[in-house]
């Protein structure tokens, strides 16, 4: 098999493994590993100063590694950068943009500086523009452009060439909650086409958009899987929140012979007549339909029932919250000079 149709077979389109970047004393990322599948949308998540932004100047070729590999479909980035390059397109939080440029203009110079060929740009540009939905735009100004139209300009430099990856580093921050929603639609659209690595501070804007969620620590993966499948990693609970009206004591006891109920906690009702209750069980199991007719045994009304599941915060702060990332302010303390995980491209610029 030829290596192209290899690659067109493959699954995976990046794959790092052991990866360690040193700077001095400071271990920016760990010996981390994982896999990224084709047509994948990855939430990349860690605390500042994690490494999530050193792991992806990276795997992007534009600083080295200490230790370790990255291929991107098939491809070593140390080894073949300019082809690995090709494959990618990369959105920084803050859009290399020259404000003075039409939209067409800069669209038209990226295209240029990607070296797409000259006979397809004119038609890959106005497919861009129509994708991003910026084609009105084309003739403006970019710096007389609002934040959300910057942004999807941002947006069409990072597909222009049809990279096989996208690389979103913030996308909507800055943004209204009308255009966050019409970015993550994009982004959504994008999918269909592209592999994503998204990286947010946004938690709801990762379970929003991401089918697979990545957590590292300190350089370290702490945590890998589909969303829905975090918390069972952690050996969580679930349950119910719920609202009746009755004999306290009679209610306890029936919800008693429930097996699937580990604990049950009364919580202050704010409804005279009332009970609340927090009712425990494994996160995998559902118990509504248990208590309905447990309920329904003592002839007791449910007022409220609202089930309860740990959030994509909450797992985040589980796994991450015993680690005391850096003593001072989410910042690397070394020989009297401090890096900031913004900074560490420019630390390494002896390694380009």
């Amino acid at each position: 098999m030829d290596r192209k149709k290899q690659y067109e077979e493959d699954t995976v389109l990046i794959e790092v493994k052991n990866l360690v970047k040193v700077y001095g004393n400071h271990t920016a990322v760990d010996n981390l590993s994982f896999t990224v599948d084709k047509g994948q949308i990855l939430g990349f998540l860690g605390p500042n100063g994690a490494g999530k932004s050193t792991t992806m100047n990276i795997i992007t070729g534009y600083i080295s590694a200490t230790e370790g590999t990255v291929t991107v479909n098939g491809l070593d980035v140390f080894e073949e950068p300019e082809e690995v390059k090709r494959m990618i397109g990369y959105l920084p939080e803050f859009p290399p943009l020259y404000p003075e440029l039409t939209v067409v203009e800069y669209l038209n110079f990226v295209a240029d500086i990607k070296k797409v060929k000259h006979q397809t740009r004119k038609q890959m540009v106005e497919e861009i523009m129509e994708t991003t939905k910026i084609t009105d735009m084309k003739d403006r100004i970019i710096k007389h452009l609002s934040k959300g139209y910057k942004q999807r300009v941002g947006l069409a430099q990072a597909i222009m060439g049809y990279p096989e990856l996208i690389i979103l580093d913030e996308p909507t921050v800055g943004l209204d909650p009308k255009q966050i929603i019409e970015i993550r639609e994009l982004i959504r659209e994008l999918s269909k086409n592209h592999t994503v690595i998204l990286s947010s501070h946004i938690m709801q804007e990762v379970s929003a958009v991401c089918d697979s969620i990545l957590i590292i620590d300190k350089g370290k993966l702490v945590l890998q899987d589909k969303p829905e499948n975090l918390s069972m990693h952690l050996g969580s609970t679930g349950g119910l929140k719920l609202v009746v009206r009755g004999d306290k004591d009679l209610i306890i006891s029936e919800l008693g012979k429930i097996d699937k109920i580990t604990k049950l906690e009364e919580e202050e009702s704010f409804e005279q007549g009332t009970i609340s209750l927090t009712l425990f069980c494994k996160e995998d199991e559902d118990i509504r339909e248990d208590v309905f007719f447990s309920m329904c045994e003592v002839k007791t009304p449910i007022l409220e029932m609202q089930s309860i599941r740990m959030s994509l915060e909450d797992i985040f702060l589980k796994v991450t919250q015993d680690n005391t990332y850096l003593e001072d302010d989410n910042t690397y303390l070394e020989d009297d000079e401090t890096y900031t995980d913004e900074e560490e491209v420019n630390s390494d610029a002896s390694d380009l």
